[in-house]
């Protein structure tokens, strides 16, 4: 049955051809295209170890693809080795027929200057000389390590292997949980006798320079929180398993990790560190404290943490009496965000260092006496943010880095490579064109490879100099022409004010294929608030999760409201002790102007899904905003910020855990629902604990609202894009918001 509001509508043409099986068959086919030509457009340069030249793969129409070399001095551009000859070979070698536009390489590594291939193929690894044009069979490489996601802790630098000194002459070594320094012929020169199992040495050690001391790590050791869930289906067994992992939760009581230094003079001598500038120090599991030694031993440095990361030190050890000073003391009244914006690089030979802080209200880099702690100035300033330093020139006294907001008259999230003294003179834009702009630095640093585009853009690449930004040749443009004649829309971006009035908040709407401006389509909000960073796309190249939807019958908006990250700190601000805000009154300000743009868009059938902290926001949404949002989808969402993991929500919402973590708990809101909802969670989440999910089913069931719910076997954290799990989100929207039987 239609909604009363629906057949009110009638025959405006709400309802006509909307979430049909035609729309269906669209959708499926407007995916495959746009992922397919999206695909086509990535650049991904690799430079050669002398940063001579660098090669990319360029994708060819049709899925073929060709690698190309381009020369760092002229720009000049070749295929990276004759096609032909290798498919040739590797047809010879495999006894199949290999397509020279279709060539079977994976990781494929450029060695010797370009002068030999390595690459895998389903046979295995092979390398070639191309002047040759021989293939011959080789070993694998080495396996390297997983690349760490942003969200990792960092890996432990614990080794029970002894450390041998600067001088050579000594080692260091983790005993019985103690630490036992020997001469290099088995005397023992120096043992701890403190450590036990509740308070044992870690076995991280860091010399002197002069190798007369070093620095140990201490652990407080507490127990661990374990999760377990249960795993239904599992894929070797008929009977389910039972899973537990260690999983800490905010307030949950954390290892101290604490310097120790050790004097070998003298019969040698432990200098626990002193508590009094770091009382209450934050670690992960597993981690240790970063150690730096000043170059002539006579103090090292470590960073301080304070759990509620509201403050952040770095802190100096004299290397002769253990004693401490502050060098740099960061404070903030709301939040440091140390996991985003910390940044931290000693200048030995000139007793400097150069930090990152948003002391003036904007990221920005700080040039410090690192003797006397005295700010010797700004190396940044102004109303836009540091994003992330690629280089610290030592010999020019110069900083390569990305910034956003640099750029006046351009989007504030776009970034642009530039280059600054570290007097703060000399600032200078490498990067041309109105766009967002990832760069590769060659190794030495001369040349860089620019690839820039907006959502409505699409991307360029260039090869450009480091020294004054200028162009040396344009490698690829790239045109959207396959995807407007097949009616894909360009993106468009639109800008309103926020709940102040004044602040610009950014985000993008996205229309079908079919779009009519005499219609009316329900408008649907790809949600992520998180506020360790910003979400709504910005390289053309990047589309927001089930963009397809539009196909159906839908306008797709991704927003950034206040709260998230890139902007102010003022800005940032507003989700301290306040999750729950995510930024709505902005968003909702920013699509009631959309919608006097656009009167297309229908503001009376909204909807709003998001996965995980986006999971969180798009319920929220309804919970109290359910005047607005008529319908939403949360997936894994971390629903109450006592049950997700501690870092990331201590890091927003403060400790000790207070008030504010239950009064913005969608668990504890959860009789305030309005709309449809639909419910998704991973049986096997190890990411956010699948228990907040069932907590909000708990509240809801109590409180006897109505709702959907999918709990998905087998699934870790994020579900959407399960084949099944994206149908069953489209066809909610459909019922909810269209009121229609999907594919009808």
């Amino acid at each position: 049955m239609l909604k009363p509001a629906l057949i009110l509508l009638g025959l405006a043409g709400v309802l006509a051809a909307q979430g049909t099986r035609a729309d269906y068959e669209r959708a499926a086919r407007m995916k495959a295209l746009v992922t397919a030509e999206l695909g086509q457009m990535a650049l991904r340069p690799t430079w050669l170890e002398d940063g001579s030249a660098f090669w990319y793969r360029k994708g060819l129409p049709g899925g073929g693809a060709a690698w190309i070399r381009v020369e760092a001095r002229s720009g000049a551009r070749r295929p990276a080795f004759d096609h032909a000859a290798l498919a040739a070979a590797l047809a010879r070698v495999t006894g199949r027929p290999v397509d020279a536009e279709r060539l079977p390489l994976q990781d494929l590594a450029f060695l010797d200057g370009g002068k030999r291939l390595r690459f895998r193929t389903d046979e295995g690894w092979w390398s070639i000389d191309p002047r040759k044009g021989a293939v011959s069979p080789v070993q694998p490489p080495p396996e390297a390590p997983p690349a760490p996601r942003p969200d990792d802790d960092p890996p432990p630098r614990r080794t029970a292997a002894p450390v041998r000194s600067p001088d050579g002459l000594k080692t260091a070594q983790l005993r019985d949980a103690n630490i036992v320094v020997r001469t290099l012929g088995g005397k023992e020169l120096f043992r701890t006798q403190d450590g036990d199992t509740q308070n044992p040495y870690t076995g991280a050690l860091d010399w002197s320079p002069d190798g007369r001391s070093l620095v140990a790590q201490r652990t407080t050791v507490v127990p661990v929180r374990k999760v377990t869930f249960v795993e239904s289906s599992p894929k070797d067994q008929l009977q389910p398993k039972v899973h537990v992992h260690d999983y800490a939760k905010p307030g949950d009581p954390l290892p101290v990790v604490r310097p120790v230094l050790i004097r070998l003079e003298g019969g040698g001598r432990a200098f626990p560190a002193d508590e009094t500038l770091a009382p209450t120090p934050y670690f992960g599991y597993g981690e240790d404290l970063d150690i730096h030694w000043a170059k002539d031993g006579s103090r090292f440095f470590y960073v301080y943490n304070q759990r509620g990361h509201q403050v952040l030190r770095v802190i100096a050890v004299d290397a002769a009496t253990g004693a401490s000073s502050a060098v740099v003391d960061e404070r903030s009244a709301t939040f440091i965000d140390y996991s985003g914006k910390q940044f931290l690089d000693f200048l030995d030979d000139t007793g400097e260092l150069v930090w990152m802080s948003e002391r003036d209200g904007w990221n920005h880099l700080y040039l410090v006496d690192s003797r006397t702690g005295q700010v010797k100035n700004a190396i940044t300033r102004g109303p836009w943010v540091v994003r992330r330093v690629l280089h610290v020139d030592r010999e020019k006294r110069q900083i390569l880095f990305l910034a956003g907001g640099l750029v006046p008259g351009q989007d504030p999230y776009q970034l642009h490579l530039a280059r600054v003294g570290l007097d703060g003179a000399g600032l200078t834009v490498l990067t041309q064109g109105d766009g967002t702009h990832t760069v590769t630095l060659s190794p030495d640093r001369r040349a860089f490879v620019d690839v820039w585009s907006r959502v409505d853009q699409a991307p360029v690449a260039e090869l450009r100099r480091t020294s004054d930004g200028a162009r040396i040749a344009e490698v690829e443009r790239w045109n959207p022409d396959a995807l407007l004649k097949a009616g894909w829309r360009l993106p468009e971006r639109f800008v309103a004010k926020g709940r102040d009035g004044r602040t610009d908040i950014h985000g993008v709407i996205y229309r079908p294929s079919t779009y009519d401006p005499a219609r009316r389509y329900p408008v649907i909000e790809y949600i992520y608030a998180g506020p360790h960073g910003a979400f709504a796309p910005k390289a053309f190249t990047h589309q927001p999760l089930h963009a397809d939807l539009t196909e159906l019958g839908f306008i797709l908006v991704c927003i950034d409201g206040m709260g998230t990250n890139w902007r102010s700190k003022a800005f940032h601000d507003v989700c301290w002790q306040n999750l729950g805000d995510a930024g709505f009154p902005d968003r909702i300000l920013w699509m009631k102007a959309a919608a006097a743009h656009d009167p297309a868009m229908d503001l009376g059938r909204v909807g709003i899904f998001g996965g995980s902290a986006g999971g969180q926001d798009a319920l929220r949404g309804l919970l109290a905003f359910g005047d607005f949002y008529k319908a939403g989808v949360a997936d894994c969402g971390c629903h109450d910020n006592r049950m997700d993991k501690v870092w990331w929500n201590e890091q927003w919402m403060g400790w000790p855990v207070g008030p504010a973590y239950a009064e913005q708990s969608n668990v504890t809101n959860a009789h305030r629902l309005r709309g449809d909802l639909l419910l998704l969670v991973g049986e096997t989440d190890t990411n956010v604990d699948p228990a907040s999910t069932l907590q909000v089913v708990n509240a809801l069931v109590k409180a006897d609202r109505d709702f959907e719910m999918l709990v998905v076997p087998g699934s870790d954290h994020g579900t959407m894009r399960i084949p099944h799990v994206e149908r069953r989100l489209k066809d909610f929207f459909v019922r909810s918001l269209l009121g229609v039987k999907p594919r009808s």
